[in-house]
């Protein structure tokens, strides 16, 4: 998700923050545990690409109050399941009131689990190969936090894996991908969970490495 540079002292702690951390009540965890830290499991990672995908149009408040219910949704997005689902499985999900119920966005997902399926093959794992577009050395990018949609690394991500089949992965929504899985650190340097997640980086190891 992009969001505004500057930051916020909310009112519980004291402590500076992003400023869209204090934007919604839901915010404030996702940015103090989730958002940033870097993750290398495959799981995890296509969820987050699944939902960035939802997000194309919408609010992340949207999706992130959803999650719950696309995850139900979606057999936890495991993609080894979804990859089998069927016509009859998105006539479902396009009654299900608890997600987005949008007939792209949920065909683009059967389909990146198939496609993900086969980068499994090729790469070893999700990991292994989506971290191979994290800047190195691992740093944030060159501009400042929050102050871009998209990087020359998202480019070529979103690139590569329309090459490979998978769809609704433009570069903005790649990147917003890369920031909330740790492949950059964008906290704003004066936030309280920049360095958590700094100190978080440098003890991940690569997968693939």
């Amino acid at each position: 998700m992009s969001a505004p540079r500057t930051t916020i002292i909310p009112d519980s702690d004291g402590k500076p923050r992003c400023r869209w951390s204090a934007a919604a009540p839901e915010f404030l965890a996702y940015h103090d545990t989730e958002w940033g830290f870097p993750v290398d499991d495959d799981q995890r990672l296509f969820e987050k690409l699944s939902l960035e995908g939802f997000q194309s149009g919408l609010s992340w408040r949207t999706i992130l109050a959803k999650r719950e219910n696309f995850r139900a949704a979606f057999r936890d997005f495991d993609f080894q399941a979804i990859a089998r689902f069927t016509a009859r499985d998105v006539a479902r999900l396009l009654k299900d009131a608890g997600i987005v119920r949008h007939r792209g966005k949920i065909e683009a997902v059967i389909n990146n689990a198939k496609r993900a399926q086969e980068l499994v093959a090729a790469e070893g794992s999700l990991g292994a190969y989506l971290w191979r577009y994290a800047p190195d050395p691992p740093q944030r990018s060159l501009a400042k936090p929050q102050t871009v949609s998209t990087s020359a690394e998202s480019v070529a991500l979103s690139k590569d894996l329309k090459k490979r089949g998978w769809t609704f992965v433009g570069p903005t929504t790649v990147y917003a991908f890369m920031q909330a899985m740790g492949l950059v650190n964008d906290h704003v340097v004066d936030c309280v969970i920049h360095a958590k997640v700094e100190r978080a980086r440098k003890a991940f190891k690569r997968p693939g490495r």
